[in-house]
């Protein structure tokens, strides 16, 4: 890895282990994983669920969560040095802007994987020592998913950083970006289906699972589902939303006056 780009992941990563970032969020995020891998869903008793069983309880809150949280770590990654003057100090020296993104990128991506890990991790094996049948196997491959779905919102949010002049608007963007993928695509997709259950025709069942791919979290509630799409379109969603915000980044910080 390139020295520059080193340094400015670690100076991320080390600014959000300073404040606390890191250890608050791996301790939030093992408490909401016992407390649903206990209590479960909205009515039903109290008592442990095996790890799959958690899992596809987990998906809605884990869903929610993870952007908001992304969305907060890097909706200022970018503005606020250039609002507080450091970014055309830091520019100042041999350092090319593109390395500042991917710095950006991989700092805070870091900081989102170790909170995800710890914190599902402590989960998952307190879970396991309260269960049996435990397939680790599947539920690591979740927390590979939930981390995904948490840098592809990472990517979006330094995109908005990199846009905007001020920080209030960064986070205003980023708030929409979370109720537009939150609440008013999934009405959009819902209209879709309800279109193609009225119509003598209808749509196929394929390309409803291809539109819900254009959402960023469609790659996280196909996660062990029957009903998912082929593998390659859920491929190409993930790496849809984690590149195409980056590159979009890389152009905009490239001519920006600073």
């Amino acid at each position: 890895m390139d020295k520059t780009i080193f340094y400015i992941a670690k100076k991320e990563y080390m600014d959000n282990l300073r404040n606390y970032w890191i250890l608050t969020l791996s301790i939030i995020f093992a408490i909401l994983v016992i407390v649903f891998a206990y209590f479960g869903s909205t009515g039903s008793t109290s008592g442990w669920r095996t790890l799959e069983e958690t899992i596809n309880i987990l998906k809605s809150p884990v869903g929610m969560i993870i952007p908001i949280v992304s969305l907060m770590l890097g909706y200022a990654a970018v503005v606020r040095e250039v609002e507080e003057g450091s970014m055309s100090s830091l520019l100042s020296f041999p350092v090319k802007r593109y390395e500042v993104i991917v710095g950006k990128f991989l700092g805070l991506g870091c900081v989102l994987a170790t909170t995800t890990i710890i914190g599902f991790t402590i989960a998952g094996v307190i879970i396991g020592l309260n269960t049996n049948n435990v397939d680790y196997g599947l539920y690591f491959l979740f927390i590979g998913a939930t981390i995904i779905l948490g840098l592809e919102f990472l990517s979006i949010s330094i995109f908005l950083s990199s846009i905007f002049k001020r920080r209030t608007s960064a986070m205003g963007a980023a708030i929409f970006v979370w109720i537009l993928f939150m609440m008013i695509f999934p009405i959009l997709v819902t209209g879709i289906l309800f279109i193609t259950l009225e119509s003598s025709t209808g749509i196929p069942e394929d390309l409803i699972a291809q539109i819900m791919l254009i959402d960023p979290l469609g790659g996280l509630s196909y996660f062990n589902n029957p009903y998912a799409p082929q593998m390659e379109w859920v491929i190409l969603s993930y790496l849809g939303w984690l590149i195409i915000p980056l590159i979009l980044t890389f152009i905009i910080f490239q001519k920006k006056d600073i």
